[in-house]
């Protein structure tokens, strides 16, 4: 029986790429730079390559933020500062949030029969700003935040962080559900307790990081958990 539900934040429940484009565009447009779809689909792939050497290790939080936007500038060849632009970018990016088709009906419905945990690597003040503007604070027992816990989703250490907050912890009774093999579900079983991944767009999977479960919409996760 499921008792504990850790919950990734960007693209599980909300639309990280629906907020970081349009986050993008307004910093584009500060800037003077024109914000073409095909510069924020560029930006996006830069942005997530910095994010994947995060979790590997091999960049720390705040070089991601600011390498993210030095390469991306420089692709564009226009004089403008990374800082500037970072700052500006993170403060348009904490201020919106746009549900996931479900999402809201999905979380409703876990809240009532189990305890709910958010678990992001998300940078601390952009995530605050996103959930307090979504209204779903109350719904979590917890909110972990990777920056201010001083590791990340995939570590280990991360995750024991996390349990040692939740009162009785069992990883026999608990499960996490996210978008990413490489993030949440790698995370989850190093960490000894279930995994689902969320994969709405149907990618292929990876042989080394096999989710004990996957599902294509949300929807299918609280009936998921009944079963378990």
């Amino acid at each position: 029986m499921i008792r504990y539900v850790l919950l990734d934040l960007d693209d599980t429940i909300l639309d990280f790429h629906k907020a970081e484009a349009e986050a993008l565009k307004d910093t584009l447009r500060h800037f003077g730079i024109a914000p073409s779809d095909g510069r924020v689909a560029r930006y996006s792939v830069i942005n997530d390559a910095q994010w994947k050497l995060l979790e590997k290790g091999e960049l720390t939080r705040e070089q991601v933020k600011l390498r993210r936007f030095q390469l991306f500038l420089e692709e564009l060849g226009v004089d403008c500062s990374a800082e500037e632009a970072r700052v500006y970018y993170e403060t348009r990016l904490a201020i919106g949030h746009y549900f996931l088709p479900g999402a809201e009906q999905m979380l409703a419905d876990l809240a009532a029969q189990y305890e709910l945990y958010l678990v992001s690597n998300g940078t601390t003040a952009v995530q605050n700003g996103r959930v307090k503007s979504a209204g779903i604070t109350p719904l979590f027992q917890k909110i972990f935040f990777s920056e201010a816990i001083g590791y990340v989703k995939p570590q280990r250490e991360f995750f024991d962080a996390c349990f040692a907050e939740i009162p009785g912890f069992d990883p026999e009774k608990a499960i996490i559900f996210g978008d990413s093999l490489t993030s949440d579900i790698l995370g989850g079983i190093q960490a000894g307790i279930r995994t689902c991944w969320f994969n709405p767009r149907g990618l292929a999977g990876r042989e080394d990081i096999v989710p004990d479960f996957e599902i294509r919409a949300l929807e299918e996760f609280a009936p998921l958990l009944e079963r378990l």
